[in-house]
């Protein structure tokens, strides 16, 4: 029989002669590998960020002056894999998206920590080309200027940054991804599911009576936890579908629902029962959110909004905080999900009421389905018919 040469021998450690401070001491070790793991990938990556810019820089300048073509750029593609064997990331595609890369960032040459990178005089970084750059350079510079900023710039891989190039038109939008992407760790994947969901746009923007009834110090957490929209584009759900079958298929694919709502975010169980008076009571789902500090009841409506939600609402946290809440832990929250609302109705529901809830809306869809399009009119187009 062989031994499992990364196990510890019990003939060699009998657990009545280990240390005791042995496990401790081994825990220390693989968590130090660990670290010292993140930290040489971040090295690695912050090292291939530096050099696809310089690389962008100096295609640029190349085939701006020389107008070099695409003939060029393939030449340049095969001799640097003739170079370095078996080195990827250089093809003509990804050159070409360097370029793209460094025209986008240019006033990054501003920063000192850049030009010693690039090795370089600093020179002006308006072209013939872009002189719109002008416009936003000194609002983006100072922005990069912070320390904190450039190194989640650093942080996020090239195929991020092209994507987000590619799918975001305003800087400012994609600073707001690049910060996002750094601090929660999102995979490409993630990064796209929230550009198409419009996270920008809609997080922090969820109707709301957070002010009045949260502590001051997690207001703003809750206020940047939410979302006036969900795009649940994951759902495979009718129009004429119930609440239970909506639940049934977040429930089916909880993971997916997880990326929608954000990495804080806990699930806890659905149809989650509490017993009040020998009655029994069900939430439709229950979450924890680890920054907020509080359970987080969502109720699920498929059809338009209405003002007895809140008081149904009202109960549920009422329960929550007097029967599952911590001591230590912060007032519970309830989020109303409807296909749709009206803000006025919204506001006037949420008035005296002293638990802090939201209500917010969901869509399954942002276009036709593929097959359709083509026979039928964009949604856009069929409102400016009817109109």
């Amino acid at each position: 029989m062989k031994k499992n040469k990364h196990n510890i021998s019990s003939k060699k450690h009998p657990k009545n002669k280990i240390p005791k401070d042995y496990l401790s001491f081994i825990s220390g070790i693989k968590k130090s590998i660990l670290q010292s793991r993140y930290q040489a990938a971040k090295w690695i990556n912050q090292e291939m960020i530096l050099l696809y810019f310089k690389t962008g820089k100096m295609l640029s300048e190349k085939i701006n002056k020389e107008e070099w073509g695409a003939k060029i750029i393939e030449n340049i593609s095969s001799d640097i894999q003739l170079e370095f064997d078996g080195i990827k990331g250089f093809s003509v595609r990804n050159l070409f998206k360097m370029q793209q890369f460094y025209e986008a960032y240019q006033f990054l040459e501003l920063l000192p920590s850049v030009t010693a990178q690039l090795e370089t005089p600093i020179k002006s970084i308006v072209s013939k080309k872009n002189k719109s750059s002008k416009k936003l350079l000194p609002s983006v510079t100072a922005q990069f200027q912070n320390e904190n900023v450039f190194n989640d710039f650093l942080k996020i891989s090239f195929t991020h940054h092209i994507l987000l190039l590619n799918k975001c038109k305003k800087d400012e939008e994609r600073l707001f991804y690049i910060q996002k992407s750094a601090e929660n760790q999102w995979s490409y994947r993630v990064l796209e599911y929230h550009i198409e969901s419009n996270l920008y746009k809609r997080q922090g923007k969820i109707q709301n009576n957070f002010t009045s009834t949260l502590p001051k110090q997690i207001q703003q957490h809750a206020l940047d936890a939410f979302k006036d929209e969900y795009f649940l584009n994951f759902l495979n759900i009718n129009e004429d579908d119930s609440e239970a079958v909506l639940e049934h298929q977040i429930v089916s694919s909880i993971k997916k629902f997880l990326m929608a709502l954000g990495n804080e975010f806990s699930f806890v169980g659905s149809q989650y029962r509490i017993i009040i008076d020998e009655e029994e009571f069900f939430i439709d789902l229950l979450f924890y959110h680890r920054k907020l500090q509080s359970l987080i009841a969502f109720d699920l409506k498929t059809g338009k909004f209405k003002s007895e939600y809140v008081g149904k609402m009202n109960f549920y946290l009422s329960a929550l905080d007097d029967k599952v809440k911590l001591s230590h832990e912060n007032p519970s929250i309830g989020i109303i999900l409807c296909k749709e609302k009206s803000k006025t109705i919204v506001e006037y529901a949420f008035r005296d009421i002293a638990k802090p809830m939201g209500v917010a809306t969901f869509k399954i869809s942002d276009s036709l389905p593929k097959q359709l399009k083509g026979f039928l009119p964009s949604p856009e187009k069929l409102r400016k018919m009817i109109n």
